[in-house]
C-alpha cells in the first residue's frame, strides 16, 4: 500500500475524532442549562416537585447538553481543521476529503464547503489561463504598451516597450525612461480623472524617434493596480518618408538645374549657330554627355540615400568580414590610384565579425577610399588599418561594446576645422568648383554618415590643413546579441 494512504487516514481519524475542549464543554453546558436549572429550582421552592426529582431532572438536562454540545465541538473543531488542510492544499495537488459524521447541528456544512473549495479552485484556474493568455497577447504586440498605476508608478510594460525604452522600468517612475513633458502630463491629466489624451513627441538619440501617445484610463475594475494604459507608437518611418520626400524635390531641383540649364544651352546652340560647326558639335557633345553621367550619378545617390534614411531606424542584424571588404574594395580603385601614382596599404588582420550590413559598408569603404584617391597628393600612399577596439578603452567606452576600428588616411590638403561639422550634410563641399570637377555629388560623406548611423556606429574625421585626413569607422563587433546594442556617444 501507498504512504499516502495511511496519512490519508491519519487525517480523516483526527479529523473525525479530535480531542475535546473540556473547558470549553464544560463552560457552555453550564451556560446553556442554567434556563432549565432554574425553572427546576423555581419548581422546587413551590412545592411542585420533590428535591430528588429536581436533582434527577437537572443531572438528565446538564448530561443530554453535554453529550450533544461534545458533538457539536467535536463537528466545529473537525470543519476548523478541515479548512486549515484546504487553504495549505497547492493547486496540483487533490482536496482532502470532506469529514463526515456529526451532522446533527449542521447537516450537510461539510459537503457544502467542500464543493466551494472545488468552485473556487476551478474559478482560480480560468482566472490563471487568462493571465497567461493576456500575458502573451500583450508579449507579442508589436506596438509598445506601458501599464501604470497611481503617482506615475510602471507595473508592467511588454517586451516591445523594454526594447524601445532599453531597460525596464517595471515599479519605477514613468519619468524615468520618458522625459517628455508632453506625455508625462497627459498621463496626469488621465490621473487626474480624464478619458484618454493623445500626444506626439519625440526620443532623442542617435537617430531620433518620432512618437505618437494614447493615454487611456483603465475600467474602473483594473483601478487596484493599473489606472492608465500608454499606447506608443513609431512613426519614425513615415516622419522620415515625408521629410525625405521634400528634401529629396528640394535637392534635386537644386543640383540639376545647372546641369540640365547646361544641356538646354547646347542644344540650342547646335540648333542655331553651330548647327554646321562638327569641331564645337564634337566639343558639345563631349560636355553634354559629362554633364548627363553627372545627372545620372546625383539621381543614384539620392536614391541610395533616400533608401538608408529609411531604414535607419532598424538595425541589421548579419555579420560581415570587413577585411575583405576592404580589400575588394581597394582592388576596385587600384587602377584608379595607379594612375596618380597612388597605392592602398591596407593593415587588417585578427578581426572579429563585424554587426552589419556587407553591401551598405561596402559603400561606405566604397566613398571612403574613392575621396581618399580624389583628394589625394599625387605619388602618394593611402594607409587603411582596421583593429578590435581595446578592452574597456576610450574607443569601446564610446561605441557602449565592443567593436572594431578602421581607418582611412591620405596625404592631402586636409580640411579647416570650421569645415568638419559640416562635412556629412548633404551637398556640403569644401571647394565646390573642384569636387564638381572630380565627378563629386556632394552626397557621398552624407551616405556614409547614415549607413553608419543604421549601425549603430560611429563616424569621426580628424585633418589639419597640408596634413591630410583621417577618416575613421567605429562598428560594433559580433560578440553579442545584435538586439543589446547600445546606443553610442554622438561623434
Amino acid at each position: 500500500m501507498s504512504e499516502a494512504a495511511p496519512e490519508h487516514r491519519n487525517e480523516i481519524a483526527s479529523t473525525a475524532d479530535p480531542k475535546p475542549d473540556w473547558v470549553r464543554l464544560l463552560l457552555a453546558t453550564a451556560v446553556l442549562c442554567l434556563p432549565a436549572v432554574a425553572v427546576l429550582f423555581g419548581l422546587l421552592i413551590a412545592g411542585a416537585i420533590s428535591l430528588g426529582t429536581a436533582a434527577l431532572c437537572a443531572g438528565a438536562v446538564l448530561a443530554l447538553m453535554a453529550v450533544m454540545l461534545n458533538r457539536h465541538f467535536r463537528r466545529v473543531r473537525a470543519l476548523t481543521r478541515y479548512l486549515q488542510r484546504l487553504r495549505a492544499t497547492d493547486d496540483d495537488r487533490p482536496l482532502p476529503t470532506a469529514p463526515t459524521g456529526g451532522d446533527l447541528l449542521s447537516p450537510g456544512l461539510s459537503q457544502a464547503i467542500a464543493e466551494t473549495a472545488r468552485e473556487q479552485r476551478e474559478r482560480r484556474r480560468d482566472l490563471e489561463d487568462t493571465m497567461v493568455m493576456n500575458a502573451a497577447v500583450l508579449a507579442g504586440l508589436p506596438d509598445p504598451l506601458i501599464l501604470v498605476g497611481q503617482n506615475r508608478r510602471v507595473l508592467r510594460l511588454n517586451p516591445a516597450a523594454e526594447s524601445l525604452l532599453g531597460h525596464d522600468l517595471s515599479g519605477r517612475e514613468l519619468a524615468l525612461g520618458i522625459r517628455n513633458p508632453d506625455l508625462l502630463a497627459a498621463v496626469d491629466a488621465v490621473l487626474r480623472g480624464g478619458e484618454q489624451e493623445a500626444v506626439a513627441f519625440t526620443i532623442p538619440g542617435k537617430v531620433e524617434r518620432a512618437m505618437a501617445a494614447r493615454v487611456l484610463r483603465l475600467p474602473a475594475a483594473a483601478h487596484a493596480q493599473a489606472s492608465v494604459m500608454i499606447a506608443l507608437y513609431d512613426l519614425t518611418g513615415v516622419k522620415q518618408s515625408e521629410r525625405m520626400r521634400a528634401d529629396f524635390v528640394a535637392n534635386v531641383s537644386h543640383e540639376l538645374r545647372t546641369p540640365l540649364t547646361s544641356l538646354i544651352g547646347f542644344i540650342e546652340t547646335l540648333r542655331g549657330p553651330a548647327r554646321d560647326d562638327a569641331e564645337a558639335r564634337e566639343r558639345f557633345l563631349k560636355i553634354m554627355e559629362e554633364q548627363s553621367h553627372r545627372m545620372s550619378r546625383l539621381v543614384d545617390d539620392l536614391l541610395s540615400l533616400s533608401r538608408i534614411e529609411l531604414q535607419e531606424h532598424t538595425a541589421p542584424s548579419s555579420q560581415s568580414d570587413v577585411g575583405q571588404i576592404l580589400r575588394s574594395v581597394a582592388s576596385t580603385l587600384e587602377l584608379e590610384a595607379a594612375r596618380r601614382g597612388m597605392r592602398v596599404e591596407i593593415a587588417a588582420d585578427a578581426l572579429p565579425p563585424a554587426v552589419g550590413d556587407r553591401d551598405e559598408l561596402t559603400q561606405v569603404f566604397q566613398n571612403l577610399l574613392d575621396n581618399a584617391v580624389k583628394y589625394g597628393e599625387d605619388n602618394t600612399v593611402i594607409r587603411v588599418s582596421a583593429r578590435p577596439l581595446a578592452k574597456g578603452g576610450a574607443g569601446e567606452r564610446r561605441l557602449g561594446r565592443a567593436g572594431i576600428k578602421i581607418s582611412v588616411f591620405n596625404e592631402g590638403e586636409g580640411i579647416e576645422r570650421e569645415h568638419i561639422p559640416r562635412l556629412t550634410e548633404r551637398f556640403y563641399r569644401v571647394d565646390s568648383r573642384r569636387s564638381r570637377r572630380l565627378g563629386g555629388t556632394g552626397l557621398g560623406l552624407a551616405i556614409v554618415k547614415h549607413i553608419i548611423n543604421r549601425h549603430r556606429g560611429v563616424l569621426e574625421i580628424e585633418s589639419r590643413p597640408d596634413e591630410g585626413a583621417t577618416f575613421s569607422v567605429y562598428l560594433p563587433a559580433a560578440v553579442e546579441k545584435p538586439a543589446a546594442l547600445a546606443t553610442p556617444q554622438a561623434s
